[in-house]
Parts: C-alpha cells; sequence; structure tokens
C-alpha cells in the first residue's frame, strides 16, 4: 500500500538528530518556555520574515489567541464579524466563535479553493473587523486584493497559514501577508512536530507580547495576572524537534513540487479536475487535491489498487451539527468542493516510482 502521507520514513531521515535534540531538552532540565522555545520562535520568525513568533499549544489555540488580544486590545468586541472562507476546515470557524464574535462565510473559487476576493466586500457589515484568507492546500490566497478591501475598510487580516509553511505570495511568505497570522505544527504538516504545537506570526509589537501573556494563563510576570488567560505554550521537546525539521523544510517542499509537477503534467483525465495554480515555485503543496463527481468510487478504485487517499474535507463547516444555525444557509461551491475533492499522497519522501504508479492508475479510471 502506498500511504498517504509515511510519517515514520518522512521523520526517519532526521532520526539522530531528533534524538539529539530530545536528549538536549532532557538533560537541560527545563521543559516549559525555555532556551529551545525562544530559539525557535526566533528562527520561525526568521523563517517567515516577521518581527515576531510565538510559540502556542497548537493551531486552533494560535488563531483563537490572535482574536482573543485583539479583543484584550480593544480593536475587537464580543458580536464583532470575521470574514472566512465557507469551505476551510472547521478550525477557522471554531476560532472566531470561542471569542463570541460571529464568522461571516464567504465563498471560494471553484478552480484554486481560496476565498474569493470579488465576494468580500458585499459581506462586510458595519460589524466587520477582520478577514481570515485561509492558505488552503499550500497556496497563498490573493493577498493583494484582500489588503487592499482591508485597508479601505480599516480591516486586520488574520492569515490562517496551517497549511502553507514556506508558501510565498509575491516576494514575501505566508505570516507575513497580513497582521497576523497562525500556524499548525500538527505531525502531518509540512513543518509537522511530534506532537501537537503551533505559533503566532505578527510585526505588531503589542500583539505580540499580549499573545504571550495571554498563553501563560495571562500572565508577563509569574504570579501577577493581566488577563483571564488560558495554558497555551509551545513544549520544549516540540520546539527541540521543530528546530531540526526548520532545517530541512525547504528541502522537503522541492520534493512536494516535484510529485505535484509530475501529477499537473501527467493526469490526462476527463473525469478527473487537477487544481489550478497560480505559480507553482510559490505554492507548497500540503495537499495535492483533485475533484471528480463519483469521488468515493474513485477512492475506492485507488484503495483495491494499493493507494490510499483521504478526503479533506467530507463535511462543509455550515453542515457541521455544531453549526446548525448555518444549516439554512446555501453554499454552493463550497459543497460542490467538498462533495468532489480527493487528496493524493503527496510528501516530502514519497518516490518517483509510487508517483507514477498513481498517476498510471489515474489514467485507466474509466468514473
Amino acid at each position: 500500500m502506498i500511504p498517504f502521507l509515511d510519517l515514520k520514513n518522512l521523520n526517519a531521515q532526521y532520526r539522530d538528530e531528533l534524538i539529539n535534540a530530545c536528549t538536549r531538552v532532557i538533560d537541560s532540565g527545563w521543559y516549559i518556555q525555555g532556551n529551545e522555545c525562544n530559539s525557535f520562535e526566533n528562527e520561525f520568525a526568521q523563517y517567515c520574515g516577521t518581527e515576531y513568533a510565538v510559540g502556542v499549544a497548537n493551531g486552533l489555540d494560535a488563531l483563537t489567541l490572535i482574536i482573543r488580544a485583539y479583543k484584550e486590545m480593544g480593536i475587537m468586541n464580543d458580536g464583532d464579524e470575521i470574514i472566512v472562507p465557507a469551505n476551510t476546515y472547521i478550525a477557522s470557524i471554531l476560532a472566531i466563535s470561542a471569542n463570541n464574535l460571529k464568522p461571516v462565510l464567504v465563498e471560494a473559487g471553484i478552480n484554486d479553493y481560496l476565498i474569493d476576493p470579488e465576494k468580500i466586500e458585499e459581506a462586510i457589515t458595519l460589524k466587520t473587523k477582520a478577514i481570515m484568507p485561509v492558505h488552503l492546500y499550500g497556496q497563498t490566497s490573493n493577498m493583494e486584493k484582500i489588503n487592499e478591501i482591508a485597508k479601505k475598510y480599516d480591516l486586520k487580516v488574520i492569515e490562517d497559514s496551517a497549511q502553507a509553511h514556506g508558501a510565498y505570495y509575491g516576494d514575501k511568505k505566508a505570516g507575513n501577508l497580513g497582521d497576523a497570522s497562525g500556524f499548525s505544527f500538527y505531525p502531518g504538516k509540512n513543518l509537522g512536530a511530534l506532537g501537537d504545537g503551533g505559533a503566532v506570526t505578527t510585526n505588531d509589537k503589542q500583539l505580540a507580547e499580549t499573545i504571550m501573556a495571554l498563553g501563560n494563563y495571562g500572565s508577563q510576570k509569574k504570579y501577577e495576572n493581566l488577563y483571564k488567560g488560558v495554558n497555551s505554550r509551545l513544549d520544549e521537546i516540540q520546539a527541540a524537534m521543530l528546530r531540526v525539521k526548520l532545517n530541512f523544510l525547504d528541502k522537503e517542499i522541492e520534493n512536494r513540487r516535484k510529485i505535484a509537477a509530475y501529477y499537473l503534467q501527467n493526469i490526462k483525465n476527463e473525469n478527473i479536475v487537477l487544481p489550478v495554480v497560480r505559480n507553482i515555485d510559490n505554492h507548497v503543496w500540503h495537499l495535492f487535491v483533485i475533484r471528480t463527481k463519483n469521488r468515493n468510487q474513485l477512492q475506492k478504485y485507488l484503495e483495491e489498487n494499493g493507494v490510499q487517499t483521504l478526503i479533506h474535507y467530507p463535511i462543509p463547516p455550515h453542515k457541521q451539527n455544531a453549526y446548525n444555525e448555518f444549516g439554512n444557509n446555501s453554499y454552493p461551491i463550497t459543497e460542490k468542493i467538498h462533495s468532489e475533492v480527493l487528496s493524493l499522497p503527496i510528501s516530502g519522501v514519497q518516490s518517483l516510482e509510487d508517483t507514477q504508479k498513481i498517476v498510471d492508475l489515474l489514467l485507466e479510471y474509466r468514473g
């Protein structure tokens, strides 16, 4: 079976470095908010091109704490609205509602699966405070137009970069394209820890300091609490793992691009819709997502022939029980996307031989 993502072999490449990093943490006797986290924050900020990076417990916390910090800073309030793509993973929307703000769903483009800038302005109201573009599958949103709209209406731009470590828009990387950005280091991400982890990047010093305090029980100084905070910190062990893997991220992205290029050049089947790419050199291919009308049939066909695929994501957020308040809303493009998408295997360690086998099977598929 060709796995969708072979994490064991992916991490085995760096086994010695990871063990050395883990040993370094164990021997240090310092396991929370120590040198590893501080060093990773500096290194990741430098990688993204931002002034600050703040390590947190996971990607959802990263987005949640950005909004919470804006509330503490008096920029947002309960009941305010944040525009977010309707076809995103539910975490983007959970971060908004967890702060007692209202997510306003906007359709994506049918070809690139990214929020449609042409539909953003019509969703803006007097309660709108931010736009949250999601760089889905590893391709950055149309940030030029999004930032133009945000400037026109005096809105914050909060990037969801959970799938876009290292992706570019123009000459800037994801994480440095808006006012703040949330990253996930879930093990399956392009930059994945060996457990949960996340980070916020920003050039706003006040925002960074507020998030740092909020994630540390609301405290900047031990036993003195400025806010009713939470416990959301990047562990020393995970920071040490990420420091190792950050060194190899660009190499893994290049392998993903080679696989994606092979898929794009060789999958020629009228039953399969390939992703539309603005610039293959800017895309980091966290996922390679195709569409087909008989998605479940294709998935079964590939599984029977030794290829594991996944669906990202089978149920759109507005159809989830958690958000039944959106149940009567119609988002036909989002519903079409979620009913047809299928993610093919792609990773930093996938071989050309396996990639060719997948393509050959897709060429033979008749739907």
